[in-house]
């Protein structure tokens, strides 16, 4: 590793391969643990949390001290030593013997972060050992001169605010998306949903698909499009097509106006995130959809709860199924915080006065939908439900009691309009709680229900 190498890390921060420590400490096993476990990374020593380098004095016994660390941990972990002036980095590979586990137990790296593994995890983890994540395999048949597009690598680095001194390649290979196969360097998946020209080309589960329907279900399509600009891209382009979509209401406080649109862009954008991050990228059966809909939007993707997330527990830990992905995204102001979308979708929906999201999942699809129905207008439409049931039951027991009562006399005592007692009255006969027998003017009500019944519906 050069300094220059060692500045790109530095100016990377810490994230899902790289930690920082001022020096070595009993929490050092825990972090070649959750690396072992996870993707693989690097421990760099000599630095603070916040990138400024204190340096460390590297000699045998430190060098001594860490190998026998990384031995004693179950099974031992083997991890390589590089020396750059005062700074020691601790490459830690992924392991093809996991779970490993020291001292204080079995961890992961999640995020920017050391986890502690519960049983129901290193369980998961034995189930699923063997299988290279989607977004670290090597994606076959890609041209580094021709198939990536150098403009979106760069504003990436810019958007990051990663160092652009190195040269492209050596970028791509310290984000994790550029690796030695052979004698030759190939891009990963990861790489490509990022990076690529077209990553659909190599890719048939890379695009978003976006479309706007007449009312709230499907069976007129307004417009279509499919977005296909890498990961980054795609995010801005279902955002910005929501966006274009939705109703736009103005508040106009003294001179200026003030443009409040249909749904939060915070809530959208989360929503959207979230589904690229943790689509299921084996599945190409079925694509990210982005349904704007009259009263709600519904942003849905392949792919449910990952296996180390049970449904009891979703909404309070943060687990990823594509790790590389998330930490390219993490990186960005688009997913600045792990394990975070679920709060900030209903932050913004409450600052918005909406109601929640609806999160749904199986074993094979996640959605997430957003309605546009105002908490105001949901808390009036429960309560005239309310109130029409009252009344439905107070007409029911004024024509037990008289068969002959008119609707002119039911809507004098329920304190409602006769257009209202028609109203329950209809639904009532729908419902086959009520019929009327004999002529209009001579005839008489027949309550169809019990008492037992009547307490159901009251």
């Amino acid at each position: 590793m050069t300094e220059q190498e060692l500045n790109f890390i530095l100016s990377e921060g810490e994230g899902l391969f790289v930690e920082f420590k001022e020096k070595p400490d009993k929490s050092l096993a825990r972090e070649f643990a959750a690396f072992a476990n996870a993707s693989g990374g690097r421990i760099i020593l000599g630095v603070t949390d916040d990138a400024k380098i204190i340096g460390i004095q590297v000699d045998n016994r430190l060098k001594s001290q860490i190998q026998d660390m990384a031995r004693n941990c179950d099974p031992p972990i083997p991890i390589e030593l590089k020396a750059i002036s005062n700074i020691l980095v601790v490459d830690v590979p992924e392991s093809s013997c996991k779970p490993h586990a020291c001292s204080d137990g079995f961890f992961m790296r999640i995020g920017a972060n050391c986890q502690k593994l519960t049983r129901d995890d290193i369980f998961s983890m034995g189930i699923s050992y063997g299988r290279l994540r989607f977004d670290e395999q090597i994606c076959d048949g890609v041209n580094l001169d021709s198939d990536i597009n150098e403009e979106r690598i760069i504003a990436y680095l810019e958007s990051s605010g990663l160092s652009l001194e190195l040269p492209v390649r050596e970028a791509l290979a310290n984000l994790e998306v550029l690796r030695k196969h052979g004698e030759d360097f190939k891009m990963t998946n990861a790489g490509v949903l990022f990076f690529a020209n077209t990553p659909e080309h190599f890719l048939k589960s890379a695009p978003v698909v976006c479309a706007v329907y007449q009312g709230n279900d499907k069976t007129h399509i307004l417009d279509r499009k499919v977005f296909d600009d890498g990961v980054i891209g795609n995010i801005r382009e279902a955002v910005n097509y929501i966006q274009r979509h939705i109703d736009v209401r103005f508040e106009i406080t003294s001179l200026e106006r003030t443009e409040i649109p249909q749904y939060p862009e915070t809530a959208l954008r989360e929503a959207v995130v979230n589904a690229i991050m943790h689509r299921d990228y084996f599945d190409a059966s079925g694509d990210i959809m982005v349904e704007i809909f009259q009263n709600k939007v519904t942003i849905s993707n392949p792919g449910g709860l990952v296996k180390w997330l049970r449904p009891e527990d979703f909404g309070k830990y943060s687990r990823t199924r594509n790790r590389v992905i998330a930490s390219l995204l993490m990186r960005t102001p688009y997913a600045e915080k792990m394990g975070t979308g679920i709060l900030r979708i209903n932050q913004a929906l409450t600052d918005a006065q909406l109601p929640m999201a609806d999160f749904s999942f199986d074993d094979f699809n996640f959605s997430v939908t957003l309605s546009a129905i105002k908490r105001d207008d949901l808390t009036s439409q429960k309560t005239s439900q309310k109130t029409s049931q009252k009344t439905s039951q107070k007409i029911l027991e004024l024509m037990t009691a008289e068969p002959h009562i008119t609707i002119a006399q039911l809507a004098e005592i329920c304190k409602v309009s006769t257009r209202a007692v028609q109203n329950n009255i209809n639904a009532l006969k729908q419902a086959g709680l009520l019929r009327r027998e004999g002529s209009a003017k001579g005839g008489n009500w027949k309550v169809c229900t019990t008492n037992s019944h009547n307490e159901k519906t009251s």
